[in-house]
């Protein structure tokens, strides 16, 4: 079974890895698919970079560090994996993901660190679990890690 997990660096993306790792450490026999999705730049980024390789460059330079949680997660259960960086619509580029590396389930955070989408809570997990031909499990947060104060 081949799992897409898609990260974007925040804690509730790395409890997903987290879950998706002890079923496969319980006996799911898989693979992973390691996914981060960047907005592309707005117009500001676009005026003030100059240069579209800079700012490509930057993406793709933020995509794999947000990604480095979750490889170090892999990497310590022995779990195979691949990576892939995109830029796009978050929720409709995570599904376009899933279909081009034949995953057999999604499995992510009930929300993460999505700039423009941060006003309603779990917007792309919910437009991926709605827009998915494939299975797509929901990690939500740990009440009692949401309880525990600052």
């Amino acid at each position: 079974m081949k799992l897409l997990l898609p990260v974007d660096g925040s804690e509730l993306s790395l409890e997903a890895v987290r879950f998706a790792v002890r079923m496969l450490l319980a006996g799911l026999h898989g693979e992973a698919v390691l996914a981060n999705v960047q907005e592309p730049a707005n117009l500001y980024e676009l005026l003030v970079a100059h240069d579209s390789e800079v700012i490509e460059r930057v993406s793709a330079e933020a995509g794999l560090h947000a990604l480095a949680g979750a490889q170090e997660l892999l990497d310590a259960a022995g779990i195979a994996y691949e990576c892939e960086v995109a830029k796009g619509d978050p929720a409709h580029t995570i599904v376009e993901i899933a279909e081009r590396f034949a995953c057999d389930l999604i499995v992510m955070g009930a929300r993460g660190n999505s700039s423009s989408r941060s006003a309603m809570l779990g917007s792309v997990s919910n437009e991926v679990l709605h827009a998915s031909a494939l299975p797509v499990l929901i990690v939500k947060p740990d009440p009692l890690m949401a309880a525990e104060p600052e």
